[in-house]
């Protein structure tokens, strides 16, 4: 029974992910804006989450404001999933059309000339749609992603992103020691990483927005290890005609300190996690993290 309930839900995945292809592409954002307006509604785990990681991000806002960007980061979770599942149908003057690049991109493109490079993301808006126009303009893309269960559904997406130019390795034991081995052989590749979420017992805790959370370890202990330049890049959405765009901003590469060990890991974290923080206080709902991050988040295992 457990295998039949596995495969009905992978075929349901499949099913919509054609189906959202097939749709008039303002048809299919109308329906999710509305998919997500009733998840606001419902107000369920997920959405109580993301209203508690808003609340703690920008402070200043109240109660009517801070519903109005919850609402919205529904709103911009959902347009991730439907971007993602309709990138297929673009081809590549559609996506140099829909993103443009900010900050220190021509920096970040002139180190790929002749070596690896690190990037730190958050989950902030269409990191798939970033990787395909980096794959383009410049170069390979490696990168990890959380292994999904049932396993059907990790392999559809494993080889969807492939597809579109990416090379992305299993969260699991091991790969952090892979990731070593393809920067040591100097080929020039960006390894862009979501941090802003510990999937594992490796993260550190730092401060993001003036409250404790935990963040992933890997972007920082690599750059530590390997002495490769770190970025922090965020993305968010902007209308661009009467479709979705997006821009990517590539924050200076952070300081990395001489010496290794935890407490160096932590400070190239801490630098990560202020870059971030400017973002996400600047424009909030493109943050769709609708799980605990902050550090009593995860202590009580509620949201706050």
């Amino acid at each position: 029974m457990r295998r039949l309930r596995e495969w009905a839900v992978v075929l349901a995945f499949l099913l919509a992910w054609r189906a959202v292809r097939l749709l008039p592409e303002r048809l299919a954002h109308r329906l999710s804006d509305l998919v997500a307006d009733r998840t606001h509604a419902r107000n369920g785990a997920p959405v109580q989450q993301l209203r508690a990681n808003y609340a703690r991000t920008r402070p200043d806002l109240d109660a009517a404001d801070l519903e109005e960007v919850v609402a919205e980061g529904v709103r911009a979770s959902l347009r991730y999933y439907l971007e993602a599942f309709r990138l297929p149908t673009l081809d590549g003057a559609d996506v140099d059309h829909l993103v443009r690049y900010e900050g220190a991109m021509d920096e970040l493109r002139e180190v790929l000339r002749h070596r690896p490079a690190l990037a730190f993301l958050g989950h902030t808006g269409n990191w798939d749609l970033a990787g395909v126009w980096c794959a383009r303009h410049l170069g390979p893309v490696v990168s990890v992603a959380e292994r999904l269960e049932p396993e059907e559904m990790y392999r559809a997406f494993l080889d969807y992103r492939e597809r579109l130019g990416m090379r992305i390795l299993p969260a699991q034991s091991g790969t952090y020691e892979r990731l070593r081995e393809q920067l040591a052989t100097g080929e020039p590749v960006l390894v862009p990483l979501l941090a802003d979420r510990d999937l594992s017992a490796s993260g550190v805790e730092v401060d993001l927005c003036g409250h404790p959370a935990r963040l992933a370890a890997g972007p920082a202990a690599l750059a530590v290890a390997t002495g490769l330049p770190l970025y922090p890049v965020t993305l968010r959405h902007e209308r661009v005609g009467r479709r979705w765009g997006m821009v990517v901003t590539v924050h200076d590469a952070v300081p990395v300190p001489p010496g290794e060990g935890p407490d160096v890991v932590r400070q190239v974290t801490q630098s990560c996690a202020d870059a971030l923080g400017t973002a996400l206080r600047e424009h909030p709902s493109d943050w769709h993290m609708m799980q605990r991050v902050f550090s009593e988040d995860i202590a009580t295992g509620r949201a706050a």
